[in-house]
């Protein structure tokens, strides 16, 4: 369901619960990654859509949604003797850089001041 590798890292939604997939993405990126993507097939697609919304929206900040990639697969039924095409996506969700602390100037003493 999740691996991590390299700073990316990849879950796969199925048919398991909601919360199980945004846990795993509250993870990757707790665990350092910059991006995670999710992945789902079928039926799932809309699964993974829900979760990607979840995880933004609910529990992280500063996650956006940065590529959405859609296709299809050809996976053989030998039992019919024949193809069919499947839709498959990819969320990739990325976490905006923070944006760098100002330190606040140091006031200086009267005795600063003077030398």
């Amino acid at each position: 369901m999740y691996t991590l590798s390299k700073q990316v890292a990849t879950v796969y939604v199925g048919r398991k619960p909601l919360m199980n997939y945004v846990l795993a993405v509250i993870t990757g990126f707790n665990a350092g990654a910059e991006e995670v993507t999710l992945k789902a097939r079928g039926r799932a697609l809309s699964h993974a859509v829900d979760v990607a919304e979840v995880a933004r929206s609910r529990f992280l900040e500063g996650v956006k949604v940065g590529k959405i990639k859609i296709g299809s697969e050809e996976i053989s039924i030998e039992e019919q003797n024949r193809t069919r095409n499947v839709s498959t996506m990819e969320i990739t969700l990325t976490r905006s850089k923070p944006k760098p602390k100002v330190k606040p100037k140091r006031k200086r003493s009267q005795k600063e001041k003077k030398e």
